[in-house]
């Protein structure tokens, strides 16, 4: 995620939607950015989570899981995927710089998968256990999923960022 999604994107709807999605992910880190990394970890609303909290949940809960586990069925994330709110709990020693650097990696990682993956596929793996019976059913769906709530916590970093600094995002006059 260096401003731009990569060259190899792919033409048609699933390279509309990959643009799309790159555009939020580029929105969650560019809300955040030249924020102080201690007020990256100082939660400001009653729920308690923080910025980096958020930006690792979707990290692990968004890019990791949908794309890798659940369109790539890779055996060895679906194993190692954890069932309560770990991805939200950043340990203190652990530097906002990778945090941040594991989100733009695991969105590489997840555009390697969206484009070698066709629009209408479906998912290589579903969690039952949480969801039921698929209410995904295509890389389409999982995109449009992913696009939503990256979306949504993009705003939920706006709110945040205001409330540390004042700083906003868009600024409507």
């Amino acid at each position: 995620m260096n401003g731009h999604v990569s060259e190899s994107v792919p033409s048609g709807e699933v390279g509309t939607l990959l643009r799309v999605l790159d555009g939020q992910r580029r929105h969650v880190l560019g809300i955040l950015d030249g924020l102080d990394p201690k007020d990256l970890r100082r939660p400001v609303l009653p729920s308690g989570w923080h910025c980096l909290g958020m930006v690792q949940h979707l990290t692990l809960d968004v890019e990791r899981f949908w794309f890798r586990a659940v369109v790539a069925g890779d055996e060895t994330v679906v194993r190692n995927l954890t069932s309560g709110d770990e991805a939200w709990r950043v340990a203190p020693d652990t530097p906002a710089a990778d945090v941040l650097e594991r989100y733009r990696r695991e969105a590489e990682r997840a555009d390697a998968v969206i484009t070698a993956t066709p629009a209408d596929a479906p998912p290589a793996w579903w969690p039952r256990d949480l969801f039921g019976e698929p209410h995904l059913h295509t890389l389409r769906d999982v995109l449009l999923h992913v696009i939503t709530e990256t979306a949504c916590h993009a705003g939920h970093l706006d709110a945040a960022r205001e409330l540390l600094d004042g700083r906003r995002w868009v600024v409507l006059t």
